[in-house]
């Protein structure tokens, strides 16, 4: 009896033991695209009603306000859906080019020469012209409506996880890029008041001035793409869907160009104390999620949620890594990838490290639209897709793009699973998240492209139809997938 119950227990132990392999082989290796049901998506229209909210404007004096925690859900788009004269193809052609300029700014913020300081006094007298922001990672991909001041006055704003300051154009606007809504006037809202030099919010800017007559508080942010906002830094209230958020610290921009397309400015999620996160923890437990949806696929919005409800169920959480000399960017853990379900053996833990002095690493990123991979990783990821993907027929290279297919006329096609392996979270991706669609005539490319830096970036084509829960009072993200119902 006794030698029954070692055997037994020594055959769970062994089945224990055996689990992550037993997993990792039952891996699917293929899985099907169906080709004609994707293209190049167009610049739908919004799906925000600006009118009706702005005349909602004076009915959010009795709306909540921020004493409690609370979730707010809001639509997203993208920010292709504000360019309407552009065909899909000039589309996307802009969206590769405002990525590649993304990407490289991202890596030569992130290889900067570490901060000795978590401060800055700020520059009397305000800015030269050489003066740039350490946020200049780029101006982000989607955007939301949302209220400012009191009353509300309702404008487009980008949400942009790459960055951490909160800013729009205000009036008097001595240069102001074109946008969609009226320039935000601050004489005209009750709520809004300076921040003085010495304040502890102008001492955390990157890149902080001092405006010596009324000794308040200047910034200036400078973006990969050459967009740029200075002005003044100050405090007002924003308003979500009827819930007031009092005294969040913002950028009131007075010179501003850039390429925002319509929006009014940036909601900086990054994971900074000045981001919005950042500075509204206490009312939404410091949580948000987002779900970006396959536009080429789908005419659902894309959504973002902060509070409690922001946390899916069905997720699958992976620890926030703090890097040292940079607390702007969400960094991860990427132990490897399987393609075809097989591990990769050339996509090596070790080629995703974070060191001890904040170089390497892996970040998730809403604004960089295609996953760099650092290059040895991106190369044996690649070789092994186009071993797995050989009946496919190939065509020629397209931007960026080194893999891709000839699927004209075909109504579905299997191609290998792609599996991204975070610690504690193995990160399915659907077949659309990496085989897309670059013309109109039934070119595919796969939708990974090698970085020569050491920073990997995890991109929002990879993260579409998964809600991305980022959980900052346990210092997780999460991945739930089909998340965007």
């Amino acid at each position: 009896m006794v030698g029954r119950r070692r055997a037994l227990l020594f055959t769970l132990c062994f089945l224990f033991v055996s689990l992550p392999s037993l997993s990792s082989s039952s891996l699917p290796a293929f899985q099907t695209l169906v080709p004609n049901s994707h293209s190049l998506p167009s610049a739908s229209p919004v799906s925000f009603q600006p009118d009706s909210e702005s005349l909602l404007g004076s009915e959010f004096e009795s709306g909540s306000d921020d004493s409690e925690s609370s979730s707010i859900t809001l639509n997203l788009d993208h920010i292709d859906a504000l360019s309407s004269n552009k065909t899909p193809q000039e589309l996307f052609s802009s969206r590769l080019q405002r990525d590649s300029r993304r990407v490289n700014s991202i890596a030569t913020l992130a290889a900067r020469v570490p901060r000795r300081n978590v401060t800055h006094a700020p520059r009397p007298g305000g800015f030269s012209s050489s003066v740039v922001s350490g946020l200049s990672q780029g101006s982000g991909e989607y955007f939301t409506r949302l209220g400012v001041g009191t009353p509300a006055r309702y404008v487009y704003m980008v949400l942009d996880t790459g960055s951490d300051i909160v800013w729009l154009q205000c009036a008097p606007c001595r240069r102001c890029y074109s946008q969609s809504d009226p320039i935000f006037d601050p004489r005209k809202s009750r709520t809004y008041s300076t921040i003085p030099c010495s304040s502890p919010h102008c001492r955390r800017l990157d890149s902080a001035g001092c405006n010596t007559r009324r000794k308040t508080c200047l910034y200036q942010v400078s973006y990969g793409d050459g967009s740029f906002t200075v002005g003044d830094f100050s405090t007002e209230t924003l308003t979500f869907r009827r819930n007031r958020v009092k005294g969040v610290a913002l950028g009131c921009g007075h010179e501003n160009e850039g390429l925002f397309v319509g929006a009014a400015g940036l909601l900086g999620l990054g994971k900074g104390k000045l981001s919005f996160p950042g500075q509204t923890g206490h009312r939404f437990n410091q949580k948000f999620s987002y779900c970006l949806v396959d536009r080429s696929a789908s005419s659902k919005p894309s959504s973002v949620v902060f509070g409690n409800a922001a946390v899916s169920r069905t997720a699958r959480f992976t620890p926030l890594l703090s890097n040292p000399k940079l607390d702007t960017f969400y960094y991860v853990e990427l132990l490897g990838i399987s393609v075809g379900g097989t591990r990769v053996p050339g996509v090596a833990a070790s080629l995703f490290k974070l060191d001890q002095i904040g170089n390497g690493g892996v970040i998730i990123d809403s604004g960089t639209s295609v996953t760099r991979l650092i290059r040895p990783a991106y190369i044996a990821m690649r070789d092994a897709f186009r071993v797995g993907a050989r009946t496919l027929k190939r065509a020629p290279d397209f931007s960026l793009f080194d893999t891709c297919f000839d699927l004209s006329n075909m109504n579905e096609v299997k191609v290998p699973t792609v599996v991204l392996h975070f610690r504690g979270a193995d990160v399915s991706l659907p077949a659309t998240n990496y085989l897309i669609p670059v013309d109109t005539n039934g070119k595919f490319c796969f939708a990974f492209a090698g970085t020569m830096g050491g920073l990997s970036i995890i991109g929002n084509i990879q993260q579409q139809g998964f809600r991305v829960v980022y959980d900052l009072a346990t210092s997780r993200v999460g991945f739930a997938p089909r998340g965007c119902a």
